[in-house]
């Protein structure tokens, strides 16, 4: 009698900055040996989900984010003529693309989803068919700064504002054990790093907008997170959502958040294994 191998989802939620964090989660669970048989992701997580979808080597994600000089990189940010966004989005896509190359949906090593909103009628829209940075692009478009995405005749924005950690995603995926990650700090936390530092300064432009997602989205996205089998959740209280500067503080929170839950993940998985196999 063969043992039952379960279909591992991995879930990375959205959070810029704090998303990097992803990147060492990846790096721990690939050198834990834990499969992962299909990703979904929103905003951050969905350019994480993306690359690592593209290549299975998080090692090479790492390295690509710490080659990455992020003051170059936000000046990037294109203004345009405001019309549905203050930046039109066009020269992140193809930084992307510089890392990604122009693939679809079908040519990725690892099945992969990504989750943006349909800002017109408020629904969730799941991207997992056609080019890959166009989904990306419209699963990163922050309302108002970034340009809604124009994508089969909906005009998208970031995910995050209707589904941050996508664990149903993974599960119509036909994930049977899903590892959420989610990035965001919590209240208690930032409560806890404000009460340490009083050197909080006046948040900037990019940092409201962000911030402004996560804080109406937080109970929703704790509630989806509970659904997974396992959340890893990185302590990044102290870093703003807008501090790509800090992508190292970032990828070793993962690294160490994800480290403190694998051998749990190995015993479930095993757990998963011969469960399945005694109802064989």
């Amino acid at each position: 009698m063969s043992a039952v191998k379960p279909k591992v989802g991995l879930v990375l939620g959205g959070g810029y900055a704090w998303g990097l964090a992803h990147i060492g989660v990846l790096e721990v669970l690939e050198t834990a040996g834990i499969p992962i048989d299909m990703i979904a992701g929103t905003s951050m997580g969905s350019v994480i989900g993306a690359l690592y979808a593209r290549e299975k080597n998080a090692a090479l994600i790492k390295k690509q984010a710490a080659e990455l000089d992020w003051v170059k990189v936000l000046s990037l940010l294109d203004p345009g003529i405001p019309r549905s966004g203050l930046l039109t989005g066009r020269r992140i896509t193809n930084l992307l693309k510089r890392f990604m190359g122009e693939v679809d949906f079908e040519e990725l090593d690892i099945p992969f989803a990504c989750v943006a909103t349909d800002i017109i009628s408020g629904d969730e829209v799941v991207l997992d068919k056609g080019p890959v940075l166009d989904a990306i692009r419209a699963s990163i478009s922050i309302p108002v700064i970034f340009a809604v995405a124009k994508k089969d005749g909906r005009f998208l924005v970031d995910g995050g504002l209707v589904n941050n950690i996508p664990v149903d995603v993974a599960k119509r995926m036909g994930a049977d054990y899903i590892i959420a990650v989610d990035c965001t700090p919590t209240k208690a936390e930032q409560a806890e790093h404000l009460l340490q530092h009083a050197d909080i300064t006046e948040p900037k432009l990019l940092q409201v907008m962000v911030q402004s997602i996560y804080i109406t989205t937080r109970q929703a996205a704790c509630s989806m997170a509970e659904l997974a089998d396992v959340l890893i959740h990185p302590r990044l209280a102290g870093i703003n959502a807008a501090d790509f500067h800090k992508g190292h503080e970032c990828i070793l929170a993962g690294e160490l958040a994800a480290a403190d839950i694998v051998g749990r993940i190995k015993k479930d998985l095993a757990a998963f294994k011969v469960a399945e196999t005694s109802k064989v």
